[in-house]
């Protein structure tokens, strides 16, 4: 269980040092944003593990909660605003298995004329795209509020101090 928490959390960080690269943060932000996203992501991974059982937007809004205290006390450390910290986090919990088989879904419906087919079909249209919504929801709602709760450290992050 520890080395698939550890390559869960190994392979967040990869993914996010990644997305990181794209928008060109200071090189310092770097192994802050890998940092979180690990522990974020780690996180997720074991509040869905059998013993604990969470759902997957449940565990999703905690984690993203996670990444967003870290990233707002942690910007101030980095010198950098919380947001480039944890963008490039969240982003490896993107729901993309549930966006593509909420697509798949969509186009079956829409190639079945069977009604039994077509039932079965939009049951997986919509339920695969709920879950992506909620989950995409959750990560949102998880990772800004504590920039907004604690916002006399966020905005002082980049501030002379």
């Amino acid at each position: 269980m520890i080395t698939q928490i550890l390559e869960d959390a190994l392979f967040a960080a990869i993914a996010a040092i990644g997305f990181a690269a794209i928008s060109r943060p200071p090189r310092r932000a770097y192994l802050y944003c890998a940092a979180i996203a690990a522990i974020g992501h780690s996180t997720r991974f074991i509040l869905m593990t059998p013993g604990i059982g969470l759902h997957i937007v449940a565990a999703t809004f905690i984690a993203s909660a996670i990444i967003g205290m870290l990233a707002v006390f942690l910007s101030p450390v980095a010198r950098i605003p919380a947001e480039t910290c944890f963008f490039p986090a969240l982003l490896p919990m993107i729901p993309g298995v549930y966006a593509y088989k909420t697509f798949g879904g969509m186009a079956m419906c829409l190639l079945n004329s069977s009604e039994p087919a077509f039932g079965h079909y939009m049951y997986l249209f919509t339920s695969n795209g709920l879950t992506c919504l909620f989950i995409l929801t959750a990560m949102v709602t998880g990772a800004t509020l504590p920039v907004f709760i604690f916002k006399h450290i966020s905005f002082r992050a980049t501030r002379l101090q």
